[in-house]
Parts: C-alpha cells; sequence; structure tokens
C-alpha cells in the first residue's frame, strides 16, 4: 500500500491521554459514551465494493465512498478520530481519515474477518473494543453512543441487524469476529449478548437497492445524499441528451 500507517505493531497498554483528549473532540456536539471505546471499522476498497448496488442506477465506486465516508464520520462525531481504526486497503479513503486523526491499518487481503482482526490487534489492550461495519450511510454518532452505552463494556454483545441474520456491531473487551452470512447466530453462539435496540438508523446496512431505499427512507448523511442526488442529476442529463 502507498500511504503510511498511524502506528505499527501489536497493541499497547492503554492510556488515558488520547482517550481523553478523543472524548473532548466527540463532545462538540453530543455526549460521549460513557465508557472510552475503540472501534474497528472494516471497509473494502472502495473499487471493488457494493458489487450489488450496480442496478441502482448509481456509479458503484463513488457511492460505496460516500457510503463510508459517512460511517466514518459518525464513528468519529460519537467517540473522537483517536479512537477510530480504519482497516482498508483503499489509499485514497486512508489517507483522508489518516489526515483527521483516525488510525489506519492495512488491510491483509485475507476475508473480511482477518481485517477486523487486524484492526483488534492494534487496539490498546485491555481497552473496550467494538467492530462496526462500514456500509451504514443513515449512522448518527448520537445512535452510536446509544448503541455503546446500552452495551456497556462489561461483557460480550452485539447489535444485528434490521434483517436479524447479520451483526453491524459487536463489542467486548476480547472477541474472536465471526462476521458474514448469519453472524448474528455466530456471535450468539460464542456466548455474547444479543441486544435488539430501536436504533434503525444503526442497524440499516447498505447491500443492494433495496437496502439502500430503506436507508434513504431513513435518511442518509451528506456524502451518500450528494452521490445519490449526482447520480439522478447524470440520468435526467443522459435522457436529455
Amino acid at each position: 500500500m502507498g500511504f503510511s500507517l498511524s502506528t505499527g505493531g501489536r497493541a499497547v497498554e492503554a492510556g488515558t491521554g488520547e482517550c481523553e483528549n478523543s472524548r473532548t473532540m466527540a463532545t462538540a456536539n453530543h455526549s460521549a459514551p460513557r465508557q472510552c471505546w475503540h472501534v474497528v471499522v472494516p471497509i473494502k476498497d472502495t473499487r471493488l465494493g457494493k458489487s450489488r448496488l450496480a442496478p441502482a442506477g448509481v456509479e458503484r465506486t463513488r457511492l460505496s465512498r460516500a457510503i463510508a465516508e459517512d460511517t466514518l464520520a459518525a464513528v468519529t462525531q460519537a467517540v473522537g478520530p483517536g479512537q477510530v481504526w480504519l482497516v482498508t486497503s483503499d489509499e485514497g479513503l486512508a489517507s483522508r481519515w489518516l489526515a483527521r486523526g483516525v488510525h489506519v491499518v492495512g488491510d491483509p487481503g485475507t476475508g473480511l474477518n482477518a481485517a477486523i482482526a487486524a484492526g483488534l490487534d492494534r487496539v490498546p489492550l485491555g481497552s473496550p473494543r467494538a467492530v462496526l461495519l462500514g456500509d451504514l450511510p443513515s449512522l448518527t454518532g448520537v445512535d452510536l453512543v446509544a448503541a455503546l452505552d446500552a452495551g456497556g463494556d462489561g461483557a460480550e454483545w452485539f447489535v444485528p441487524d434490521l434483517d436479524g441474520s447479520g451483526t453491524v456491531l459487536r463489542a467486548g473487551r476480547s472477541f474472536v469476529p465471526r462476521f458474514g452470512p448469519g453472524s448474528a447466530d455466530a456471535h450468539a453462539a460464542q456466548g455474547a449478548r444479543r441486544l435488539e435496540l430501536d436504533l434503525p438508523r444503526l442497524r440499516r446496512d447498505v447491500d443492494d437497492p433495496g437496502s439502500l431505499a430503506a436507508a434513504v427512507q431513513l435518511g442518509v448523511g451528506p456524502a451518500t445524499s450528494a452521490a445519490l442526488q449526482l447520480a439522478g442529476a447524470e440520468r435526467s442529463s443522459a435522457l436529455d441528451g
């Protein structure tokens, strides 16, 4: 990869200074979580992601990037950039968020759970940690804070997607990620508590035109909204031409 990672090696012992600085930044718009959470966000190279969105008539790379941007913006609003660990092979995305204070970890390229494990491996030892999927364009910082506070850091827990079979958020001090098809059952089988939270903006992941339409009904972030508006303008221009 052509960018410089913000950290190297394995995790170190947790310190309080960086956490307090990040929490101060997070409270600019709303309350920070009660605990000092580190959040790992795996995001596939946006040139390769969201292949099932192509039928929606939206340029796929642009939309994938916009969804990632809105998700990361919500996470940094919730916990502060210094508590966010972006795992990706997307150099453009990595460079932008590294400049904003987010930690960047290179994606090893061996699947989603391997990418998540690479990010978890860099989180300071003993810290509350969570994994959030990167395809949540409706997510707000307030909703993520609510979920983190509802779960707490005393036990393992997860939040399923709105369909009930997948997982959008997995948390605990030490756990093995089991994301992918049927991940809700897989995480429950590990003993993690299932939280059916009334937070549709958190639980609405986007994989296809139907879920994208549902996210739009909930409201999406500015990057996703702009990408969809541009796609609409391009379609209108093509029809007029």
